[in-house]
C-alpha cells in the first residue's frame, strides 16, 4: 500500500489562498475523496459552483461529446449553443438579451461599465453606482472597489471612484445618499450576500429598491452569481420578491464546474454595448456553453428547483431546533441550499475540523458556517452533514462558555 501523500504548498505557485492539507482526487454525487482516499460529504460544492454534484451521468457524456468536437471558437463567428443557452437564459428570468464570458468577476466588471455606458449615453460625464456594505463582486480593481470588505481591499489603492455605498435593507438610507444627485445611475447589489455571510435582502426592500430606480430612471443591477441558477428553489433569488433587473450577472452553478459568466439584460441595458465596446476571447466558448445548456436541462429534468427548497428547508429547520436558543448563536439565514450559521465568535477552525471529520465546508465573515451543497443532495445526505456539523458546533460552543 502507497504511502499517505503530505499535500504542501507548492514553492511555485503564488500564496493566494489559506488552503487546507488536501488534495482532492475525484468525486461522485456528493462525495469527494482526495489522494489518500478518505472520504468527504461535499457541502461546499466549489463554492457554490458544482451544482450537479460530481461525475454526474447525464452531465459527463455531454462534455466528453463536446470535447471531441470543438472547446474553443472565438467570438468571430456564430457559436450555435450561445443562443440556445442564452434563449434559455431569456425564458427563465423574463429579460431579453445576454453577453456571455468566463466567470463572475467579468460578468460583474461588465455589469458596472454598462452603468457607466449608460450614464455616459444621457449625458453624465461622471457616473455614479450605489453599492452595498459587506458586498462581495470580485477581486479586479473596479469590482473590488464595488466590494463593501476592507481587508480584501486593503494594500491596492486607489480604488475605483464613483461608488456610493450603502447599509443593505434600508430603502431610507438609500434616498438620503442618493438625494439630489443626478450623476447616480444604477444600484448594485446581490440578493443574498455569499462573501459577505449570507446575508438575504428582504423582500419588500427589493420591491422598493426596484421602484426607486423606475422612478428615479437607474439601471437596477442585480448580482445572482452565488445565489442564481436555482439555489434558492427558484431560478434566481430575487424572483422570490416578484420583480425583473435591468441587469444580473451569473456565473458560478451555471457550467456546474465548467468555467462560465453571464450578464442578463433587460431591455433597458440590453443594447447598451454595442461591437467594440465589450469583449473576451473565452467567454461563450462551445465547451462552457454547453455546459450551461445540460445544465439547465438537468435541473429541469430531475427536479432541482423543487429539490432545493426542500432539503434547504429541511436542513434549517434541523439547525434551528439543534442550535435555536443556544448563547453562542447569533443568527441562521439564507435560503434553499444557501445558509449560513452565523456565531458569536470567530470560528473559522471549524473548516479544518470538518474536513478532518469528513465534511467539506467554509467559514466566510470570520464567523458565518457557509453551506452550498450540490443541488443534487437528498435528505438523507443533508441529515450526514448535520450529523457531522452539528457536534462540532456544539463542542465550539463549549470551548467559548467561560469556565
Amino acid at each position: 500500500m502507497n504511502a499517505a501523500l503530505n499535500p504542501v504548498a507548492s514553492p511555485h505557485v503564488m500564496n493566494t489562498y489559506g488552503r487546507l492539507p488536501i488534495a482532492m482526487s475525484h468525486g461522485k454525487g456528493v462525495r469527494v475523496w482526495d489522494v489518500n482516499g478518505k472520504q468527504y460529504i461535499d457541502a461546499l460544492a466549489g463554492i457554490a459552483v458544482n451544482t450537479l454534484g460530481h461525475g454526474h451521468p447525464k452531465l459527463v457524456p455531454a462534455l466528453q461529446d463536446q470535447v471531441a468536437k470543438m472547446i474553443h471558437c472565438c467570438n468571430y463567428y456564430h457559436v450555435p449553443d450561445q443562443e440556445r443557452l442564452a434563449q434559455m437564459l431569456v425564458e427563465r428570468s423574463g429579460l431579453s438579451n445576454v453577453f456571455f464570458c468566463s466567470t463572475g468577476l467579468e460578468a460583474n466588471e461588465a455589469a458596472l461599465k454598462l452603468a457607466r455606458k449608460y450614464g455616459h449615453d444621457k449625458g453624465i460625464e461622471r457616473p455614479e453606482i450605489v453599492v452595498y456594505e459587506k458586498a462581495f463582486h470580485g477581486r479586479s480593481i473596479a469590482t473590488l472597489s464595488a466590494t463593501g470588505n476592507p481587508k480584501v481591499q486593503a494594500g491596492f489603492g486607489p480604488l475605483v471612484e464613483g461608488f456610493i455605498r450603502v447599509p443593505a435593507n434600508d430603502i431610507e438610507a438609500l434616498k438620503k445618499a442618493t438625494v439630489g444627485n443626478p450623476n447616480v445611475v444604477a444600484v448594485f447589489f446581490e440578493t443574498i450576500q455569499g462573501e459577505g455571510g449570507v446575508n438575504p435582502m428582504r423582500a419588500q426592500y427589493l420591491q422598493d429598491v426596484r421602484a426607486l430606480c423606475d422612478a428615479q430612471d437607474w439601471l437596477l443591477m442585480i448580482d445572482e452569481v452565488q445565489c442564481g441558477m436555482g439555489r434558492t428553489g427558484k431560478w434566481f433569488a430575487h424572483q422570490w420578491a416578484g420583480i425583473l433587473p435591468d441587469v444580473m450577472p451569473l456565473a458560478k452553478c451555471l457550467g456546474s464546474g465548467v468555467p462560465i459568466g453571464a450578464v442578463v439584460a433587460g431591455p433597458k441595458a440590453a443594447h447598451i454595448f454595442q461591437p467594440g465596446n465589450h469583449g473576451t476571447t473565452f467567454g461563450g466558448n462551445p465547451l462552457a456553453m454547453r455546459a450551461g445548456v445540460e445544465t439547465i436541462r438537468i435541473i429541469e429534468e430531475d427536479g432541482l428547483l423543487a429539490n432545493a427548497e426542500r432539503v434547504g428547508a429541511h436542513m434549517r429547520a434541523a439547525l434551528e431546533k439543534s442550535l435555536g436558543g443556544h448563547p453562542g448563536l447569533k443568527e441562521i439565514r439564507g435560503q434553499g441550499l444557501m445558509i449560513g450559521v452565523e456565531l458569536n465568535h470567530p470560528c473559522g477552525a471549524l473548516t479544518q475540523r470538518a474536513a478532518d471529520a469528513g465534511l467539506l465546508i467554509s467559514v466566510t465573515a470570520d464567523s458565518v458556517i457557509r453551506l452550498v451543497p450540490p443541488l443534487i443532495m437528498t435528505i438523507a445526505e443533508a441529515d450526514e452533514v448535520l450529523d457531522i456539523l452539528l457536534p462540532l458546533i456544539h463542542a465550539f460552543f463549549a470551548e467559548q462558555s467561560p469556565t
